[in-house]
């Protein structure tokens, strides 16, 4: 080893979600990173990330591509391209696009903690999505009444 490791574009494992779907590619695990988690997310048109928060984890989101909005607490953030928002680890957050277009952020957190909802207790479920892990925005929920109708 080196020193550092390098992820091309052509190499890394892009994957849908467990919870809403949302094709993201672990880059830290690809990395092989021990105290630092990066993913990028590919959220489509009419997508949400989950709405959650961190016991430790500080995370970073950093808009790359799209129009971007994300929920942090009960403020709606609107988002352009490299704009970047730092979010603590207990407050409550949601990325999402009520858009035409694809978004793509970068979303780096430091220390890593687990993440994986299929090896979580209950408990830590019910505190990490205050909500159902698949509840959408409502600017989302909206759209998807306006579509049924």
């Amino acid at each position: 080893m080196s020193g550092y490791r390098t992820l091309k574009s052509g190499d890394q494992l892009w994957r849908r979600s467990n919870m809403m779907k949302t094709l993201n590619t672990d880059l830290g695990r690809q990395l092989e990173a021990q105290q630092l988690g990066a993913r990028l997310w590919r959220i489509e048109p009419g997508q949400a990330s989950t709405r959650h928060r961190h016991k430790t984890t500080e995370e970073l989101y950093v808009l790359l591509e799209g129009t971007g909005k994300l929920r942090v607490g009960d403020e709606l953030l609107v988002l352009a391209p490299m704009d970047a928002v730092l979010v603590n680890p207990d407050t409550v957050r949601q990325p999402f696009n009520d858009s035409d277009a694809d978004q793509l952020w970068l979303i780096v957190g430091a220390p890593t903690e687990q993440a994986d909802t299929t090896s979580m207790d209950e408990e830590l479920i019910a505190w990490m999505y205050p909500d159902d892990p698949r509840a959408l925005p409502p600017e989302l929920e909206s759209q998807e009444d306006r579509e049924v109708s």
